[in-house]
């Protein structure tokens, strides 16, 4: 295919792993909080959107965080983020799809809002610096998806223009910027869906072992 894309760039939480809302209801449960008080407390009171965003850019640590929202939330502090995100597991469609469209010669990066490194570590036991070509946490530049530059740092270090890259979500706005950029956005929903369609952009059978 001579118009065949040679870079995927892909989200982390939501699309390396298993879907995030389902651990976060089984976190409301265990917690005895009421279905939705996360959403609530952390993405919908414009504190808990503030201080959550800061924490993406990293001027806030994952510490603060866990305080500010332990007591948002009424919970203990301790490991809090952990404990939210604690039934998170691997996601092996996508993370197999990755590792075969590297062996067809696609450079593959990964592009993550933080949620911090410690004392919680998201990414622990992903060897993402191992199996992938490049790899962006958000803290690590003082940016956050959907800032363009971000992207913009992404694309360099994958030394690829947009038009040559494929870039991978769970979160629909954060795919609307990519496009906007120039990359081939994919909202991932459901991970057998997602492989065949990059199949197709990649040019490239990812369903192969």
């Amino acid at each position: 295919m001579s118009n065949r894309r040679t870079g995927l760039i892909l989200d982390f939480g939501g699309v390396l792993t298993t879907p995030l809302l389902p651990a976060v209801l089984a976190f409301e449960q265990r917690e005895g909080l009421p279905q939705g008080a996360c959403l609530t407390a952390l993405y919908k009171d414009e504190e808990g959107v503030r201080i959550t965003s800061d924490l993406e850019r990293g001027t806030v640590s994952q510490t603060e965080w866990n305080e500010f929202a332990g007591k948002m939330l009424g919970v203990p502090a301790d490991n809090l983020m952990g404990r939210i995100f604690g039934d998170l597991r691997p996601e092996p469609l996508m993370i197999n799809a990755a590792a075969a469209a590297r062996r067809a010669g696609t450079k593959v990066g990964i592009l993550s809002n933080s949620v911090g490194l410690a004392p919680w570590d998201l990414y622990d036991g992903y060897e993402l610096e191992r199996l992938y070509d490049v790899v962006v946490i958000s803290e690590q530049h003082l940016l956050r998806k959907p800032d363009a530059e971000l992207f913009e740092i992404t694309l360099k270090l994958m030394d690829l223009p947009a038009e040559e890259c494929v870039f991978v979500d769970d979160t629909e706005a954060y795919v609307q910027a990519a496009e906007q950029l120039g990359l081939a956005g994919v909202h991932n929903q459901d991970p057998r869906q997602t492989v065949a369609t990059l199949s197709e952009l990649l040019g490239v059978d990812l369903t192969a072992s």
